[in-house]
This record gives structure tokens, sequence and C-alpha cells, in this order.
């Protein structure tokens, strides 16, 4: 007989919904870039499209010691520059870079692993 184990997700902030230009967390609608983890969220996020995201970019994630950082590039996938993921292949953070719909959901389903997890979301 197969026995179930209950969920006890920890994390203070999930995601509720993404669409681009705006981002539900805990019920709040946020408009500008955010970085996310289970127990943070830091809103209004400096830069606000791809184009202005660069290395010293994530120094604020840095100082959060996330395992896996997910990087949600607006609507549609870009991938980071060889300098700027390697500064945090550096930091010993692990990189996933994707469209930030597949990085939201991503993130909750890691949170609700209980994972030490960040996300920094490009809204637009």
């Amino acid at each position: 007989m197969a026995t179930l184990d209950l969920d006890e997700n920890h994390a203070q902030y999930q995601i509720q919904a993404y669409r681009p230009g705006l981002i539900r967390i805990n019920g709040k609608s946020i408009t500008s870039s955010v970085i996310i983890s289970p127990d943070n969220l830091i809103e209004d996020w400096e830069p606000q499209s791809i184009e202005q995201l660069c290395a010293a970019s994530f120094s604020i994630i840095i100082d959060l010691k996330p395992d896996i950082l997910l990087i949600g590039t607006g609507s549609s996938l870009v991938f980071l520059s060889v300098e700027t993921y390697g500064h945090l292949i550096n930091q010993g953070i692990g990189v996933e870079v994707m469209n930030t719909s597949a990085a939201c959901r991503t993130f909750n389903a890691l949170a609700a692993e209980n994972r030490r997890v960040a996300a920094a979301l490009i809204i637009k």
C-alpha cells in the first residue's frame, strides 16, 4: 500500500499569476521586475528589460545565497552574456535561464519542495 507524506510548503511568497507586464504575488499585482525567494520579495528590481541586465544587476541576489537562480527574461527566452553567466556561476549559484512564464512555474515548484531558490523576473 502506498503512503502519502504531508506537503509542508514553508514559502512565505508564492507566484499566483503572470502575464507580460504583470505578476501577482500573494495577492499583490506588480508591474515592474522583481526578485523573489521563498522568504524575500524585492520589488522594483532595476533592470526593466533584458537589454539592461548585467552582472551588477545580480549583486542583491548573491546576498540571498540561493542554490538555484531562475532568470525570467520576459516573454521570450534570451540568453545571458558569457560574462554575466560566468559571474553567477563563479559565486556557486546554479543558473537556469528561461522566459518569465516558465520561471514563475519553476519557482513555485522548487519553493514548494523547500529548495533554496530565487527568481529574477523581467516582467515585460
